[in-house]
């Protein structure tokens, strides 16, 4: 059986887009379908959040338009970024699926769940938010200071996004590194250098000031499980709860210690939580 590290990477063609996606795990029961980072590709993913995962269930993991191996280019809109996702999951013949989402990609499984009620049964929101969220009209403050800095080793950028100043965090941030470095064949290229401003445009207007932001997650029906870390600098913990607090049957995690990556911290303890929401009674 494949894994994290040996799943090849295929191709399916739906709206004029060519997917690259890989699958793995346990075929029975529903599919699990990850939806990636700014910037991130299949690669960023953890080998031990995606294979813990897949012991119990399908793991697909997709580029979306324009990122890495998918052709196309990279909507300013999230709402273009879920109408593409829906495309993918449909092209390849799934008529349900459970749907992990985490950071910008969980702005993309918010609006993906919202349009396609019947195809997502379950829904992963990871270090996310909702729309006009905390924080989230411009990059934070934290996010700008990080990503603005020069790096002797670019590692140190990952480790000031994901994870906190304590030594504890860093040394786990050090173990992600080493793990999401792990596959060493059939590797996904770095995005092109477009791919950036159109998520920052896509975010700009995610962020942006509106009347009543939070009434459209009244929209989101299913189960939903909302995950974050107790000190997310990049998309302010707050924003979590106000996901909560809003979509109607949700629950919340906080991890401690941790920050944007708090799934990459604590990969054992996020698949156990994870598993046992996704294998619920409803």
């Amino acid at each position: 059986m494949f894994t994290h590290q040996t799943a090849p990477t295929e191709f399916v063609d739906a709206n004029g887009i060519r997917f690259a996606y890989r699958r793995f795990g346990n075929k029975d029961g529903i599919p699990l379908v990850f939806n990636m980072h700014f910037t991130g590709t299949m690669d960023h993913w953890d080998p031990l959040v995606t294979d813990g995962l897949a012991r119990n269930r399908e793991v697909i993991l997709f580029n979306n338009a324009g990122i890495s191996s998918t052709s196309g280019e990279v909507p300013t809109s999230i709402e273009e970024m879920a109408i593409n996702a829906a495309v993918f999951i449909k092209a390849l013949g799934l008529t349900e699926v459970d749907v992990l989402g985490f950071s910008l990609g969980g702005l993309v499984a918010q609006e993906l769940a919202i349009a396609e009620p019947l195809l997502v049964r379950r829904l992963i929101l990871v270090g996310t938010g909702p729309r006009s969220g905390e924080g989230m009209t411009t990059l934070t403050p934290e996010a700008q200071q990080i990503f603005g800095a020069s790096y002797a080793d670019p590692d140190n950028l990952w480790l000031g996004v994901f994870f906190t100043p304590s030594e504890k965090s860093q040394t786990a941030g050090r173990e992600y590194l080493k793990r999401f470095r792990l596959r060493s064949e059939g590797r996904d290229p770095d995005v092109s250098d477009k791919v950036a401003s159109a998520q920052i445009a896509a975010l700009g207007k995610w962020g942006a000031p509106r009347e009543n932001p939070f009434d459209y997650l009244k929209a989101i029906h299913q189960p939903t499980l909302v995950v974050n870390g107790g000190h997310d600098v990049i998309i302010y913990t707050v924003n979590s709860f106000i996901l909560q607090q809003h979509i109607p049957n949700a629950q919340l995690i906080i991890y401690p210690d941790a920050n944007h990556g708090s799934q990459y911290q604590y990969p054992e303890l996020f698949v156990a939580h994870a598993s046992h929401f996704l294998d619920a009674l409803k």
